[in-house]
């Protein structure tokens, strides 16, 4: 029973491997560069952009977890994500591999109330058109009995060293930490939902256990009620003894940084999500495994405690 994690190295990846690792299972990382735990991991170098690289590292799987992280440019994500999600099917076709997909929000758009794993597809930037396709060619090859997988959808994470991806880290608990100013985008007085990275490794592994769990899309456990930016500004401040003082980013402000940093102009497409409420809802996952997310002072002072 091989465990293969496609995209190791990420913190979410890490995560996953953490859990599998603490109960007992075989798992094989891969990635352009993967890197062995303790030897206590299998490695497989592989280019998922390569069909024949992606086949030869999930053979002999029995799951499948792609979790792959990719530059946050559109352009980037155009052109390797359709060939990603194609190869990592038919590889795991040709495994008789289950595959469980590590998934974004995107593909819902903007959406007036809480989003559940009924939402639907309503994409309203390039990068939720790319993610909209692969989650639709992947469950079309489920309804055609081709395959046997499923989305595990999370909102935006924060958690123990997603110091450079998970925007609540970057925006204001790095920036607290080391007694910085904060960043915040759009507005300050909307709830928005974060999920925490521990818990979504342990929601991958339980859907790895569960083939019951199959062929449908879960959200990943995610605290409620959501906080609002000054309310996460307000508890990050009081954990690190910092001022709760950040700066608001705007269109205008996104657009004028990304003539400097491209990371910063992909986020302006993005910028609805934060100038809307944006309440993500768990609530299929928590019940049908139990599972209590951890609470945003929890998940905040732990991730705080890792950052120092």
């Amino acid at each position: 029973m091989i465990h293969t994690i496609l995209g190791a190295g990420g913190v979410i990846a890490k995560e996953l491997t953490n859990t599998l690792l603490q109960n007992g299972k075989e798992v094989k990382l891969v990635s352009r560069q993967p890197k062995a735990i303790g030897g206590r991991t299998d490695i497989a170098a592989a280019d998922l952009t390569n069909y024949e690289q992606t086949k030869a590292a999930v053979a002999g799987s029995a799951v499948v977890y792609l979790c792959a992280g990719l530059s946050y440019d559109r352009k980037v994500w155009a052109a390797s994500w359709p060939k990603i999600m194609r190869n990592t099917i038919d590889a795991c076709k040709a495994a008789n591999a289950r595959l469980i997909f590590y998934d974004n929000v995107y593909m819902y758009g903007l959406v007036n109330g809480p989003m559940t794993e009924d939402t639907p597809y309503n994409p309203i930037t390039k990068k939720g058109e790319i993610r909209a396709r692969i989650a639709t060619e992947l469950m079309d090859e489920v309804k055609a009995g081709n395959l046997r997988a499923s989305i595990a959808r999370a909102a935006d994470f924060y958690g123990p060293g997603a110091d450079t991806t998970g925007m609540l880290n970057v925006l204001l608990i790095s920036k607290f930490v080391k007694g910085k100013k904060g960043m915040w985008l759009g507005s300050d007085e909307l709830p928005h939902s974060y999920s925490y990275t521990p818990d979504s490794g342990k929601a991958m592994y339980l859907l790895g256990q569960d083939p019951a769990a199959d062929n449908q899309t879960w959200h990943m456990p995610t605290y409620n009620p959501a906080l609002t930016g000054k309310e996460y500004a307000a508890l990050i401040a009081q954990k690190t003894g910092a001022k709760p003082a950040y700066t608001k980013m705007n269109s205008f402000m996104l657009r004028l940084g990304g003539l400097f940093d491209g990371v910063v102009g992909e986020l302006q497409e993005m910028l609805y999500q934060n100038t809307n409420p944006y309440v993500f809802d768990s609530t299929k996952f928590n019940r049908h495994f139990n599972f209590q997310p951890t609470s945003y002072e929890q998940g905040i002072s732990e991730t705080i405690a890792a950052a120092k």
